[in-house]
């Protein structure tokens, strides 16, 4: 297989968001301190951290082709809502989302072959969830699924239930906008399905 990109990310989610379009690739997972900035916005935020992964796994590399990387936060009256440190930050979370419409920002960050080159993109989704008890929410947190996702759930998996409705990007929610990746890509000479 001739891989067209590097994937800068360990997440299946996106892996499996890439395969969906036919894109193949070669994943190189990089660590960065995602912590937020004093004052900084989400929208900047979820840029930010993107481009900071696309140009940590740039700076790894020797010769490279190009780099895409990824960042989704959940974010609910300008709170950013990151991944849940444990079982009583999770409960937290949905707790806060039950009932109410929240924004998920996925941005997404290409770096060409030629260093200078970066390309982004975002997309915005409002996501509505139904009010939620603290039953569910316990039951939900025992499945397993919401550890290491941001706001604390997966829409694509048990999740789904409590989605009352979502207006933007369904793949931008799990991870990887498609739309606004194809976008990117195509501009770059990457074939999308092929």
């Amino acid at each position: 297989m001739n891989e067209q990109l590097i994937l800068a990310s360990a997440s299946p989610r996106r892996k499996e968001l890439l395969d969906q379009i036919g894109v193949s690739y070669i994943v190189h997972p990089v660590d960065i301190d995602e912590t937020p900035k004093d004052r900084e916005v989400a929208l900047d935020y979820v840029c930010r951290v993107a481009a900071e992964k696309s140009a940590a796994c740039v700076s790894e590399l020797i010769d490279f082709l190009p780099v895409l990387a990824a960042d989704t936060s959940v974010v609910l009256d300008g709170q950013i809502m990151g991944k849940p440190k444990n079982r009583e930050h999770a409960m937290t979370m949905l707790n806060q989302l039950s009932g109410k419409t929240h924004s998920v920002y996925s941005a997404i960050s290409l770096r060409s072959q030629c260093k200078n080159k970066h390309f982004q993109a975002l997309s915005k989704t409002e996501v509505r969830f139904r009010e939620i008890s603290p039953e569910e929410i316990q039951s939900y947190w025992n499945t397993g699924e919401p550890k290491g996702k941001a706001g604390a759930y997966a829409i694509q998996g048990l999740a789904s239930v409590f989605v009352e409705s979502i207006k933007g990007s369904f793949s931008g929610v799990v991870g990887l906008p498609l739309f606004e990746t194809a976008e990117l890509l195509s501009k770059q000479g990457i074939k999308i399905i092929r």
